[in-house]
């Protein structure tokens, strides 16, 4: 089983995260913030993660430091459960519309760290949410788990739209990336041997 449990607790926030890779979607998510919430019970189903999340942030400051740890988190446990990386496919990518909206997202589980974020957001929040934070949540993510990330809004209006399609598609590449390779299995995908 690739599992992963993940503890954070600074003066800003107190995690406590788990992942299961191969889960079934299932999300128990409480990160004090509703929309982010919703964002990763969209994550974990889309991806075919079981994912719990308890935050107690600094919400009454604002959301930035609970995204951000959450976002550290994440790329802690995905690290975690991939281990040395032997025997997945690497690489994933998904095209995602929702509605009006089409995003790109695609990423290589390469070991580096990259965030290509051309994400077009016309509204400043979305509830009480910062939707700049969408942002700060993915460069958290890869710098713990060090990948070549790009989300590429291709259309879109609507914020919240525009944001779901980012976390669903964001699911299915990450699953994508880390099933198992059936063709390869036991080998690390690089012909340098390592990632």
């Amino acid at each position: 089983m690739r599992t992963s449990t993940v503890a954070r607790n600074t003066k800003e926030t107190q995690i406590h995260l788990s992942l299961e890779l191969d889960g079934s979607g299932k999300g128990s998510i409480d990160t004090g913030c509703g929309f982010l919430n919703h964002m990763l019970e969209l994550f974990a189903r889309h991806g075919d993660f079981d994912l719990s999340v308890a935050c107690h942030g600094d919400t009454e400051v604002d959301y930035h430091h609970t995204v951000e740890d959450i976002g550290i988190c994440l790329g802690l446990a995905f690290t975690e459960t991939l281990g040395d990386k032997r025997g997945i496919l690497r690489y994933g990518q998904f095209l995602l519309p929702m509605d009006e909206t089409l995003v790109l997202c695609a990423v290589d589980l390469s070991g580096r760290s990259f965030l290509g974020w051309a994400v077009d957001l016309p509204a400043a929040k979305v509830g009480d949410f910062d939707t700049e934070l969408a942002k700060e949540f993915w460069l958290a993510f890869v710098r713990n788990c060090p990948a070549a990330v790009h989300i590429r809004q291709m259309a879109g209006e609507n914020t919240h739209h525009i944001l779901e399609a980012v976390f669903k598609g964001m699911g299915r590449t990450l699953r994508m990336a880390s099933d198992p390779d059936y063709r390869h299995l036991g080998e690390i995908p690089s012909t340098k041997g390592v990632l």
